[in-house]
């Protein structure tokens, strides 16, 4: 964790598998409520994209099986009847200048949740950020998954 970010741990628990991941997920829309901006920091296949399909369907945004990575596109929008959620994925977002192109500020909204991939990799996000959830592998399926604030 950067020097000088938040550390004000909220929940830490490990899940044993994709589909408790999901769980989790699914419990967090009381704690995630619009406006939101939360950093989603894991290696590759740490389970981050899982763990926003919970999300999704805890929102009624989505349901579990439309929600994919969106390592490509590197914006995901689903749209639910309390939350607009967006699923940013920086991974291959290297210089301010590109990341201006994305427009993040103007999806943000008193119904937005922003779930951000990578995102600190960009200090800016770090200094803004709401919640942090990190997860971390432990194991074939297992993962910790740790939220600050």
């Amino acid at each position: 964790m950067e020097t000088g970010a938040k550390t004000n741990v909220l929940h830490e628990l490990i899940t044993h598998s994709a589909e408790g991941t999901i769980a989790f997920g699914r419990t967090l829309a009381d704690l995630l409520a619009p406006p939101k901006l939360v950093l989603l920091r894991g290696n590759l296949g740490a389970g981050k994209t899982t763990l926003v399909k919970g999300i999704a369907a805890a929102f009624e945004a989505a349901p579990e099986e439309d929600v994919t990575s969106p390592t490509f596109t590197l914006i995901h929008e689903y749209r639910g009847p309390r939350a607009n959620l967006f699923h940013i994925d920086l991974y291959r977002i290297d210089t301010p200048r590109e990341l201006d192109t994305l427009a993040l500020d103007d999806l943000r909204s008193d119904d937005s949740i922003l779930l951000i991939e990578w995102g600190e990799k960009f200090p800016r996000f770090v200094r803004e950020r709401d919640i942090e959830i990190s997860l971390e592998r432990e194991g074939e399926n297992a993962r910790r998954i740790t939220m600050t604030r």
